[in-house]
């Protein structure tokens, strides 16, 4: 379920000092999507900008449109070949400046999740925990991962 509460506070980040984001429901492109808008940011973000039409800071949640489920074992090896996914998406869009003068053009921020069927009954716990170690990772690295795409180096 896609419901955040707001506002969220932000990963570390080189140049943000506790960094918030106030947000609202908003439309998603797709019907499959939940989708929330930021409106105000707190802590300091010097330069930073809300959403709007001509710069997005926009955060969605797309689940698949038709779940898929497992199919049925091979009768004599007992093994099912073709495993299906359900593919869900958190996509970040934020109008960002690429030359100063110029207008805003959107960076996207994508996390796929493709999820074996089946896995969330049968492997659950092995599911939550593959999440958690991800978002844990990307929380963990949130300031290195910034200085990375800022310069190029890893």
């Amino acid at each position: 379920m896609f419901n955040p509460s707001s506002p969220v506070t932000g990963a570390a980040q080189t140049g943000l000092t506790s960094p918030t984001y106030t947000f609202v429901a908003d439309v998603a492109p797709d019907s499959n999507g939940k989708q929330i808008a930021v409106t105000a940011v707190g802590g300091t973000q010097a330069g930073v900008t809300l959403h709007s039409v001509a710069s997005p800071f926009t955060s969605t949640f797309v689940r698949p449109k038709a779940f898929k489920s497992l199919g049925q074992p091979n009768p004599s090896t007992g093994r099912v070949v073709n495993v299906p996914r359900n593919n869900y998406k958190l996509i970040t869009r934020k109008g960002v400046t690429p030359l100063s003068g110029q207008p805003a053009t959107n960076a996207l921020i994508s996390t796929n999740f493709e999820i074996p069927a089946g896995s969330d009954l049968a492997d659950p716990a092995n599911l939550r925990a593959a999440l958690s170690l991800h978002i844990g990772l990307l929380t963990q690295l949130s300031a290195e991962l910034g200085n990375t795409v800022v310069t190029g180096v890893m």
